[in-house]
């Protein structure tokens, strides 16, 4: 019994370990990135290539003034907000598998913190919790912008998680489960069992959506700093500020573990190691994330809520129901 409690507070530690150090090091990456894409140097000061510049960053906003508006409207919230986004982005990680089970000293350790038999909807009710965090920092931060981003990303996330919702639909129908583990496994004999293969729009769909849902170029419609100055987060600064930036790239990195696990085979792969396998796939994700911001342009919040509710919403009921046709056609039970 002790053995298993250790383990599993072994495995938390160095699961969320690596993703808070993903998390530091996302910015980094992005930065180097979009300084390629726009034929800058991006940071380069502060150690070898610049990667100590996610510490030295941190250190900065640690020591950096963090202040109440006075005129807000409650503090309490005001300071929770940026916690409530951080915290149920990285929860959602407890029950991605990252890799294949091993064994140490007799004991079968699974690389997942927890095969629950409904991991899917747990990550879609901490992706639906998350959006709290922003609305309330909106409306506390007694500010117009900030009220008016809080708004923009509650209408954002209901438009847009009908259509995340519906796109991974076919992949549970084929696959039967909703254990993230589970649709893995089933895609682990080759290549070819991939679920990209079998519901290509589907993917493309999720992508789509899970970038929305992230709040991320072309759909950062919450922050516009053009229109709202910074959005929701206007009024933040030092700390506070940091959890609400460290959240948005842990959401990132879920997102991104997320389609690799229901699309790419998850940990699956030949020659190398299932977890190097994992973070590759991730990794890629991360790169489409930053691709996206270096060279497309914001679109109008009209555009943002016709394009998920004309267009996403029925392509994605669309491809339920053709993949619901070819399984009945098929025999499939």
């Amino acid at each position: 019994m002790w053995i298993s409690i250790l383990i599993d507070v072994v495995k938390v530690i160095v699961v969320f370990a690596g993703l808070l150090f993903m998390v530091a090091y996302s910015t980094w990456f992005e930065r180097r990135t979009v300084a390629f894409i726009q034929s800058r140097v991006g940071p380069n000061r502060v150690g070898p290539f610049g990667l100590l510049q996610p510490i030295a960053d941190a250190i900065k906003l640690l020591f950096k003034e963090s202040f109440l508006p006075a005129d807000t409207s409650n503090k309490l919230l005001f300071s929770i907000a940026p916690m409530i986004s951080f915290v149920t982005a990285v929860l959602s990680i407890a029950v991605i598998p990252v890799g294949d089970s091993i064994t140490i000293a007799g004991h079968e350790i699974k690389l997942i913190i927890s095969d629950l038999n409904i991991g899917l909807l747990y990550i879609f009710a901490m992706g639906s919790l998350g959006v709290y965090g922003v609305v309330l920092a909106g409306w506390a931060s007694n500010s117009k912008y900030s009220l008016l981003g809080g708004l923009r990303a509650a209408a954002q996330m209901i438009s847009y998680e009908i259509g995340l919702g519906l796109s991974v639909v076919g992949v549970l129908m084929i696959a039967g489960t909703f254990s993230l583990a589970e649709i893995v496994r089933l895609q682990s004999g080759s290549v070819f069992d991939w679920f990209i293969f079998q519901q290509p729009v589907a993917f493309l769909l999720f992508i789509v959506c899970g970038v929305a849902e992230s709040n991320r170029i072309p759909f950062d419609l919450p922050e516009a700093e053009s229109e709202l100055v910074a959005g929701y987060h206007t009024e933040y600064a030092g700390m506070r500020f940091s959890v609400f930036f460290l959240g948005e790239y842990a959401h990132m990195l879920v997102v991104s573990m997320f389609a690799s696990s229901l699309f790419f085979g998850g940990w699956s792969g030949p020659f190398l190691p299932p977890v190097v396998w994992f973070v590759i796939k991730t990794a890629a994700f991360m790169f489409l994330y930053i691709w996206l911001r270096g060279t497309l342009p914001r679109l109008r919040y009209d555009q943002l809520m016709r394009f998920g509710w004309l267009v996403i919403f029925p392509l994605a009921l669309a491809n339920v129901i053709v993949t619901a046709l070819v399984m009945i056609l098929m025999g499939t039970n």
